[in-house]
């Protein structure tokens, strides 16, 4: 039995205390992410929280730059940034591959086209809600006060015939520091920051670690054991190499984060169901049951 059921905190909290619920699964913010997961292991239930998630994609000086261009539109513009899993943060190892990716993404996102989801043509629609618009809008006077360089402002974008949409449009940042709000907060919106890095690229993965998100990375180099070396140093639970980081994960593979991004087991996976069901061992004395043993085993 599937049940929707509409509601807030209230109903949420009824779910977490009620006796008859013995799994709960969560995807949302990492403040109620461990709101839930606490409250649901102190009524003894099996719980499972995906919390939030600040998604970095590594440019390395070798990577296909068209290719990388084509990953992002989709990483941090689809859904108009509102998913867990959107790249907001591109790490370009070097200024000379930030120049030329910069010059790649400018003409996409001018040609992106903006439109409600009912319209086949339209390639991102409007934020969730307007007090989210206004947020994601805040965000982005943070990062111009801060001093990174608004290359595409979303700010005032309108669509005709829709004049009440929560209207965003694709945004892009270079010359991000990692001090910067915009940086540090997972703003769930369209809004793509580049961060240049001049040292060691082994240096960026410490970088992304101490954020202390770990849902996914990406990394965009021709270099196999680069690859891997990175991947395997990046304290999160998912690694897109080369690909767009949506739509990449299949029902066998476990996802899920680490850190801020995820308490408790992860989603899919070989071992996910068995969250949800009760494990029960049954013991018999066939002998003293007046049964028979090998009927039973069959």
């Amino acid at each position: 039995v599937f049940n929707v059921v509409n509601g807030d905190k209230k109903s949420v909290d009824a779910l977490l205390e009620h006796p008859d619920v013995h799994a709960v699964s969560f995807v949302g913010s990492t403040p109620i992410a461990r709101y839930i997961y606490e409250r649901a292991c102190a009524h003894g239930k099996r719980a499972q929280a995906l919390g939030g998630a600040k998604n970095h994609l590594v440019v390395m000086p070798d990577a296909d730059l068209d290719l990388t261009a084509d990953a992002l539109m989709g990483a941090a513009y689809g859904a108009a940034g509102e998913r867990c899993m959107a790249i907001s943060v591109v790490v370009a190892v070097g200024d000379q591959i930030a120049d030329a990716l910069v010059q790649k993404l400018l003409p996409r996102i001018a040609a992106l086209k903006m439109g409600p989801g009912s319209e086949r043509s339209s390639e991102m629609g409007p934020l969730i809600t307007p007090q989210h618009r206004d947020k994601v809008v805040d965000y982005i006077n943070s990062g111009e006060a801060e001093g990174a360089t608004l290359l595409v402002d979303g700010r005032g974008c309108t669509v005709d015939g829709y004049p009440d949409g929560n209207w965003v449009g694709a945004t892009l940042f270079d010359h991000v520091s990692p001090t910067m709000k915009i940086y540090l907060d997972e703003i769930f919106g369209p809004v793509l920051h580049i961060v240049r890095w001049s040292g060691d690229p082994m240096a960026v993965i410490e970088q992304i670690n101490a954020l202390g998100y770990g849902l996914t990375i990406g990394i965009q180099t021709r270099i196999d054991s680069r690859a891997q070396a990175l991947a395997r140093a990046a304290h999160v639970g998912n690694v897109y190499v080369n690909r767009n980081q949506i739509g990449a994960v299949v029902g066998v593979q476990p996802f899920g984060g680490e850190g801020l991004s995820g308490t408790g087991p992860k989603a899919g996976g070989p071992h996910y169901l068995a969250r949800f069901c009760a494990e029960q061992t049954i013991t018999i004395n066939t002998t003293a049951a007046g049964g028979n043993a090998a009927l039973l085993a069959g």
